[in-house]
């Protein structure tokens, strides 16, 4: 394997001036500079990480904790992470961690010395408990309560997005309105329940516990709650789901039950991923830009890495809006976007 001797050496200049070059640091002339490239690639000498994060005192990167790591809302945050640290010239680090303080100690434990920042997602966790954490690297609470301004935190308009939603099938005429909840800890879910029941209040309904079951933001969990809010007496005549996984295992139930949505039952979910508008019928759902979500969290986490956790910590939102689709009984404003024939394919390959 050449190493960076052999390139100082065929160059005929020292370690030194050939670290500086490759790290972008110190003074170089320019002919120099080109000279250690061309001869750098011309040799293919590939620079050990380890050993750059040694002298740099960085290793360009990131590491991303996730509740799950299954399922299009994730996807779509990894993606949103992804490209924002690929443009600053850091590489993401991705683990599941359970919910619990020491599975996320274990996991900043693990992944210290290997990443210059933590981007921790855990709904379930209470974030204070992570402020006495051994580590002193930057880290940014992703969808996680945090009471104190210690740690930067991102999260998302869960209350007012689920109250819209609410408000909107309430608007249609629904007086029981049905929720599908999620895991009893987790912040989101907690959030979400607290807007459906807020907008209930104001419409003067009386929240009924029969038409709150529980869930786990899976599809499973939304296919059974579904039976179970059907084999009620009086059953509901819409349903709101806390994700759109829950909402989609829900539709599914229905369809198989032979109940026509939206007219026997409507149903609402809420992240808008991005296959809600080419379920059948497409679902209407509260708006989260999961995407960026995941882009602002990687934001956050470089401005900690670039103050080296000397600055003013943040506390941030992102908002939502209301999709309305023909899961709820309106017909969409937007269409999927038409897809490619097999000949446009073929012609696009030529």
């Amino acid at each position: 394997m050449v190493t960076i001797k052999d390139v100082a050496r065929e160059a005929n200049v020292s370690v030194a001036t050939v670290s500086r070059v490759l790290n972008g640091s110190g003074p170089v002339s320019d002919e120099t500079r080109r000279l250690i490239r061309e001869v750098a690639g011309r040799m293919r000498y590939v620079p050990h990480s380890g050993a750059r994060s040694l002298i740099t005192s960085k290793t360009q990167t990131l590491g991303v904790l996730l509740p799950d790591l299954y399922g299009e809302f994730f996807s779509e945050v990894i993606r949103g992470m992804d490209d924002t640290a690929q443009k600053h010239g850091f590489h993401l680090l991705i683990s599941r961690a359970y919910a619990d303080r020491h599975g996320i100690e274990t996991a900043i434990r693990a992944m210290r010395g290997r990443v210059d920042g933590v981007v921790v997602m855990s709904p379930d966790l209470d974030a204070d408990a992570l402020l006495n954490l051994p580590s002193t690297i930057p880290v940014v609470l992703l969808c996680s309560v945090s009471r104190g301004n210690e740690i930067d935190s991102l999260t998302i308009q869960n209350s007012r997005g689920a109250r819209e939603m609410t408000a909107h099938l309430i608007s249609l005429g629904h007086r029981r309105i049905a929720i599908i909840k999620g895991s009893a800890r987790n912040y989101d879910a907690a959030e979400r329940l607290r807007g459906y029941r807020m907008a209930l209040r104001e419409a003067g309904i009386a929240p009924d516990p029969a038409l709150e079951c529980g869930g786990d933001f899976t599809e499973a969990a939304g296919y059974a709650a579904a039976l179970e809010l059907m084999a009620l007496k009086d059953r509901p005549t819409a349903i709101f789901a806390a994700n759109d996984s829950m909402a989609i295992g829900a539709l599914s139930a229905l369809r198989e039950s032979g109940i026509d949505v939206p007219a026997e039952i409507a149903v609402a979910g809420f992240d808008d991923i991005p296959l809600a508008r080419y379920m059948d019928p497409p679902l209407s759902s509260v708006h989260v830009p999961i995407c960026e979500l995941g882009a602002r969290a990687v934001e956050l986490l470089l401005n900690g890495v670039t103050h080296k956790n000397g600055h003013a910590r943040r506390r941030e939102r992102v908002s939502t809006e209301l999709v309305i689709r023909r899961s709820t009984g309106v017909e969409p404003a937007e269409r999927p976007p038409p897809q490619p024939s097999t000949l446009d394919k073929v012609m696009a390959s030529i």
